[in-house]
């Protein structure tokens, strides 16, 4: 489904029934690396999937985009769909997303799940999400594909899973070039580590050992940093734990929504 939110046309998704959950998805991906946690979602769950701005099906507007503006696309969503309140899962940009709606609009969301995600960029992040949208507009999406994947997948599950690597990597390519770059710009300057030790919402944070694009350190600092959130390390698993540890992720998420 498509709709006009902040004058920008929107795509979502929804499914099942219960109360709601929106997913938020990762830099350079869509709504459809969500698909597993979907099918387990909606079993109980009414679940919204939208694609962020400069994504998957969502125009991409001129950036540079901030994380703030990336926020309140998602609040202006909940709005235009009526939904007072809503569990959030958001991974890698999608949980910084996530991040800053609760720090800006704590009323609107329930339980949350940050995974494989920061609450700050490390001191070179400036510089380095730079070179990556300068690549991008230099090279376009299709240089990015290889090295995202390296990062974001172990190297044993890039041999026994080539067909999840390769609809990943169709997903990168297609995700528009001013929309990537727009949101390296928002990334390469998270700051929330302050904003959220003010919250007060049950939240699980979820990360991958082997994740070296938003390291275990970055989720401890979360996990410090929000009140009484628990924090789960999934072996085994880089950046897209969702898909490469799928039972152990689903797992960890059903006990902490479902109980």
């Amino acid at each position: 489904m498509q709709a006009t939110i902040n004058g920008l046309s929107t795509h979502y998704e929804i499914s099942g029934e219960g109360p709601w959950i929106t997913l938020s998805h990762s830099l350079a991906c869509s709504s459809e690396m969500w698909k597993p946690q979907v099918e387990l979602l909606k079993k109980h769950f009414t679940v919204l999937c939208y694609d962020t701005r400069g994504h998957g099906k969502t125009e991409a507007t001129k950036g540079p985009y901030t994380l703030e503006q990336l926020a309140d696309d998602a609040h202006a969503l909940l709005q235009h769909l009526k939904i007072d309140k809503t569990h959030w899962m958001g991974l890698s940009m999608g949980g910084m997303i996530g991040q800053v709606l609760a720090i800006r609009h704590p009323e609107c969301l329930d339980k949350v799940i940050i995974a494989d995600s920061t609450g700050k960029a490390p001191p070179n992040g400036v510089a380095m999400w730079g070179e990556r949208a300068q690549l991008a507009r230099d090279k376009g999406m299709a240089a990015l594909v290889e090295p995202t994947l390296g990062r974001w997948f172990t190297e044993p599950f890039h041999s026994s899973h080539p067909q999840v690597l390769k609809e990943i990597g169709a997903l990168i390519a297609a995700t528009p070039v001013e929309g990537y770059a727009s949101c390296c710009t928002a990334i390469g300057l998270i700051d929330n580590l302050e904003g959220i030790k003010k919250l007060h919402h049950k939240a699980l944070i979820l990360v991958g050992d082997q994740d070296f694009a938003t390291p275990v350190a970055a989720s401890e600092a979360i996990h410090h940093n929000w009140v009484g959130s628990k924090l789960v390390v999934i072996k085994d698993a880089a950046h897209l734990s969702n898909l490469e540890q799928e039972k152990t992720y689903n797992d960890s998420i059903s006990q902490f929504l479902i109980g």
